[in-house]
């Protein structure tokens, strides 16, 4: 019986319907021995014997990937996938899949949860009632303000309808803009530095790629309009820590909504005293709903791609199609160093 290894930690407890599909595929769903992000050496040691994985956010490194020969398919429970070498995958004839449209939902609602706390202030008046205090400090609004939307695709989207259900206004930075969704919901399509000026509210929704790390940095920062907010719940690499760090301590920004890091797990960072910072543990696209249709999608394409079949729009390096099937039908194994 092959091995499917289970990586996520939000899958830990070892429920849903995903792991019937894999075992009624004939796979054997394996899991780590305790529930944390594995570590590249981690990795190394539970992935001999392994076909495929339903992958989280653990580095699938050329290193990895070079010793995995047992490895067939990596399948993303999620959209991103910068921790997986994909030159490496290509080389080795290693299927890299996601699940595209599963969670944009869920992520569009932690980050309006992380807008509506630190514009109301939720967690500084939890601590002052609980505390004996009764304070009544007005609170900032989100109608008529501006939200600037870096990346417009499917979480972009859905953060729009919802700005604008919320009464905003909506501008947003796209190189490759649904010109059809702009035009039906009204949103301004502008420059990212002329977002950045404009916006009361900057909501970050780009991969992380070499050009997008680091997007924002003392540079950017720098043009964001005093007072603003700036929500993370894409890729903690697009931001410069130390300089949103400052940005937030000198009190050029008003506040930060982050749900992910550079490192992560992330244990401790300076922001984590600051008292403008609502943080969260990478846990945006991970509701009840998503993670039940997130790990579907990734056991889905394993079962697929072991029956020779191709779910094209799940894979994200086609380029490899030929080198699976040689190795999905026992053909001699790509060399290895």
């Amino acid at each position: 019986m092959r091995k499917v290894l289970i990586t996520p930690v939000t899958l830990a407890d070892r429920q849903g319907h995903y792991l019937k599909v894999l075992q009624d595929a004939g796979f054997e769903p394996v899991f780590p021995d305790r529930p944390e992000q594995l570590t590249e050496e981690e990795l190394l040691a539970v992935l001999p014997g392994v076909w495929a994985t339903i992958a989280g956010s653990e580095p699938y490194t050329a290193r990895v990937l070079e010793r995995a020969a047992d490895l067939h398919v990596i399948a993303r429970a999620g959209v991103g996938y910068d921790a997986v070498d994909l030159d490496a995958a290509n080389r080795f004839g290693v299927v890299v899949t996601i699940a595209p449209g599963t969670n944009h939902d869920a992520v569009a609602e932690h980050t309006f949860a992380l807008m509506l706390a630190l514009a109301k202030g939720v967690v500084r008046q939890h601590q002052a009632v609980v505390s004996g205090q009764w304070g009544r400090t007005p609170t900032m609004p989100l109608r008529g303000q501006t939200l600037g939307i870096v990346g417009l695709g499917r979480i972009g989207k859905a953060v729009a309808l919802r700005g604008k259900a919320f009464l905003m206004q909506v501008v947003a930075y796209e190189t490759q803009p649904d010109e059809a969704f702009v035009r039906q919901h009204e949103i301004e399509l502008l420059p990212l530095e002329e977002v950045l000026r404009r916006a009361d509210y900057v909501s970050l929704h780009v991969p992380l790629t070499p050009q997008t790390r680091h997007m924002i940095a003392r540079h950017t920062l720098a043009l964001m309009k005093p007072g603003a907010f700036l929500i993370n719940t894409a890729r903690g690499a697009l931001v410069c820590e130390e300089d949103l760090y400052d940005a937030l301590r000198s009190g050029h920004l008003a506040g930060a909504g982050l749900d992910v890091f550079e490192q992560e797990p992330c244990r401790h960072s300076p922001l984590f005293s600051l008292d403008n910072v609502v943080c969260t543990a990478h846990t945006a696209g991970v509701d009840q709903r998503s993670r039940e249709e997130m790990s579907l999608a990734a056991a889905a394409s394993i079962v697929a791609l072991a029956q020779g079949q191709w779910p094209e729009a799940h894979i994200v390096n086609p380029g490899v199609r030929a080198a699976f099937e040689r190795r999905r039908r026992g053909g001699s194994p790509l060399p290895r160093p």
